[in-house]
């Protein structure tokens, strides 16, 4: 893995020269130094833990990560690591990972910029002895919905501490013929560079959503489309026909 400045050279005797010390210093209250330590840009560290009960036995996932700028759809540059007691295959836990990246990690935008390092990991020691899942079926449900539940987090997390961010956007939609196009739809809202503006300035400029649906390259009804702003404090619903006036508009910011 590798954060940082793009073209400063990695100081490997840095990291020979403290290995030892490192392997030395191994403990389970060791995250608190590690969560700060990947840090770059981000304002705060970014970590998370859950348990559930798969089998009978008591599962715990936990992970930690660094993120803040240069992020966008397909991770962008971010380090994330990931552990858990579960007993389960590799072929499962990998596609319980790619699942659910596909709609926490991959859905954030916080500047339009990717990076050419970015990284998701994780690591199953099975020492929860809970029965090894092997397949699809209620033990491989719960441990991917406790899976998820962590990665909706620490995705929510980066995108919240973005390089200058004011305000955390999150579009869900609904009504869309598949996942896939509702994802699509999803991620050309949150990519645009103008719907991130009107959010900011507080301007309920719906017209700016709907364009950018337009070019996502997913079919969608514009006449039976509705939009709706909604923040801790009030919420609006727009529509085609519908106009909201500005002091309304800037009322549910």
């Amino acid at each position: 893995y590798s954060t940082g400045v793009i073209g400063k050279q990695l100081p490997v005797e840095k990291i020979e020269k403290n290995i030892q010390a490192l392997k030395d210093g191994l403990s389970k209250e060791g995250h608190k130094e590690a969560r700060t330590a990947i840090m770059t840009t981000d304002t705060h560290y970014k970590e998370c833990a859950v348990e559930t009960v798969i089998g009978g036995k008591t599962v715990r996932i936990g992970a930690m990560a660094k993120g803040s700028g240069m992020i966008h759809i397909n991770m962008g540059t971010m380090l994330s690591v990931m552990t858990t007691d579960c007993a389960i295959s590799s072929k499962m836990l990998e596609k319980a990972l790619r699942k659910s990246v596909a709609g926490t990690y991959n859905c954030v935008s916080v500047d339009g910029d990717t990076s050419t390092n970015d990284s998701l990991t994780i690591l199953a020691n099975g020492m929860a002895a809970n029965d090894e899942i092997t397949c699809e079926g209620e033990d491989f449900d719960l441990f991917y919905e406790a899976l998820n539940s962590i990665n909706t987090q620490m995705a929510k997390k980066i995108a919240g501490d973005g390089e200058g961010a004011t305000k955390l956007i999150e579009c869900n939609v609904s009504g869309a013929k598949d996942v896939e196009t509702a994802r699509g739809l999803a991620k050309a809202v949150i990519s645009s560079s103008l719907a991130k503006a009107a959010i900011f300035g507080s301007d309920a400029n719906f017209g700016r959503f709907l364009c950018a649906m337009g070019y996502s390259g997913f079919d969608f009804s514009p006449e039976k489309t509705s939009i709706t702003f909604e923040s801790a404090e009030n919420s609006m619903r727009t529509g085609a026909t519908d106009f909201i006036g500005e002091q309304k508009g800037k009322s549910t910011s």
